[in-house]
Formats: C-alpha cells, sequence, structure tokens
C-alpha cells in the first residue's frame, strides 16, 4: 500500500482535507508540480485511496469531522505508512509540536505558500528514499537492543518490535553509526531532517525524547545523553 514508486514515475500524492476548494487547489498546485496527485475528503476516503492506488506521500488537514487529522496520523505513524505533512489553521508551537510528537514528518500553518508545501514535499520525499537503504552493518545490537534498519525495525530485550515513526528511525540511525560522539542539533537536523529554522531544532528535542522514551529500561542504562550546551551523544557502544 505505501511503496515508493519507480523513480521515473511521478510521485503520488494523496491531500486529505474536507475543504473542497482547498484539496482541489492542492490537487492542481502538485499536477502542476509534476506530481500524481488525489484528493480525499475525510479519514475514510483516505484509507480508501491508499488502499486502492497507496501513496506516497500524504498531505493531512489537521481539523476534520469525523476523525480529525492527529488521531489518524497517531494510527499511521510507523513502519509501512507513507510520509506525512500535516496542515492546520492552528499555527502556533504548541500545536506543531504536538503533530510532530504523534508522528507527522512536517507541519504547515494554513494559510501556507503552494511553492513552499511543494518544496516540503519534495524534501520529506527525499529523506524517505534516502532512508530506504540501511545503515553499515543493517543489524545493529545495543544494550539488548536490536536495531534493524534494513526492515525499519526496533527489537526491544524480550524481541518485541518497537515501532518508530520517521524521525525516530532516522535519528536513531545517525545514533548507531555514531556512538560516543557529542551530536550537536544542527548536525542532527542535517542527518534527520531539513533545516527549516527554529520550529525544527525544537523537533529534533521531541523527537529524542520520543526515541528516549523507547529505548528506556529499568534498571538499564541510559542510552542517549543530553550534554547541556551542546547536544545528545549515544552512550553505549553497538555491536554486532
Amino acid at each position: 500500500m505505501t511503496a515508493m514508486t519507480e523513480p521515473s514515475a511521478p510521485p503520488r500524492v494523496l491531500i486529505v482535507d474536507d475543504d473542497a476548494e482547498i484539496r482541489n487547489g492542492l490537487v492542481d498546485v502538485f499536477a502542476r508540480a509534476g506530481f500524481s496527485a488525489t484528493a480525499a475528503k475525510d479519514v475514510p476516503a483516505m484509507e480508501r485511496a491508499l488502499n486502492a492506488t497507496g501513496a506516497d506521500l500524504i498531505v493531512l488537514d489537521l481539523m476534520m469531522p469525523g476523525e480529525d487529522g492527529l488521531s489518524a496520523c497517531k494510527r499511521l505513524s510507523g513502519k509501512g505508512r507513507p510520509p506525512i505533512i500535516m496542515l492546520s489553521a492552528l499555527g502556533d508551537d504548541a500545536d506543531r509540536i504536538v503533530g510532530l510528537e504523534i508522528g507527522a514528518d512536517d507541519y504547515l500553518a494554513k494559510p501556507c505558500n503552494p511553492r513552499e508545501l511543494v518544496a516540503r514535499a519534495r524534501a520529506v520525499l527525499r529523506r524517505a528514499r534516502d532512508n530506504e537503504g540501511p545503515p553499515a552493518g543493517e543489524q545493529v545490537r545495543f544494550a539488548g537492543f536490536k536495531f534493524d534498519a534494513a526492515r525499519r525495525e526496533l527489537h526491544d530485550p524480550d524481541g518485541v518490535v518497537i515501532p518508530l515513526s520517521a524521525g525516530e528511525f532516522r535519528l536513531l540511525r545517525a545514533f548507531v553509526e555514531r556512538p560516543h560522539r557529542v551530536l550537536s542539533r544542527e548536525q542532527l537536523l542535517d542527518m534527520a531532517f531539513d533545516n527549516d529554522g527554529e520550529v525544527f531544532d525544537r523537533a529534533v528535542d521531541v523527537q529524542v525524547s520520543r526515541l528516549r522514551r523507547k529505548l528506556e529500561r529499568e534498571g538499564g542504562p541510559e542510552i542517549i545523553r543530553t550534554v547541556r550546551g551542546e547536544g545528545y551523544v549515544f552512550a553505549v557502544k553497538p555491536g554486532a
């Protein structure tokens, strides 16, 4: 349902918005930018479209009747779904952080500049393609966990798969490839995000916090340590 299209095919974007004027306008914007664009008026229609034709990217409105965008994004978050750009008329920082916390790959306030939205979409798709390939070693073990980059899976010490959002996957891959090195927020932005300013600087802290909670084990070591004023360090030694 969610596999990326072949490089020669136009990327498929699914616009989900209950406002017909907005969704039809965005379909036109993306079509003129070279995308294959379709639309859905609500979450059930989105799921039917995903099952029928799939998508490489979802542009998802936050406020909709019935199930809202936050709930849908949270359900879809993790392995096996297309990246998501959240759109919302609620543009303050708290709402942006909430959207990123529940698994959105990017967040824009409405009304947004169509050219910026297309640019963000291309960046999100580029990151998704870049992250399809595994890091060196493919499978890495640390502190009892197993990180299988080829399958995009994290297994806890009991063998249970821990779901990872796209952002968490990118951050963990950056950390395990650079153990015992202090990585600044700016470096993590370059490795796992597009450096688009203050919102994304805070998004690093949000994603690290979420990833850290998933790695916490009672009596276990501190795996991601905060270095005050400098950034974060992967504090355990990965092994094969």
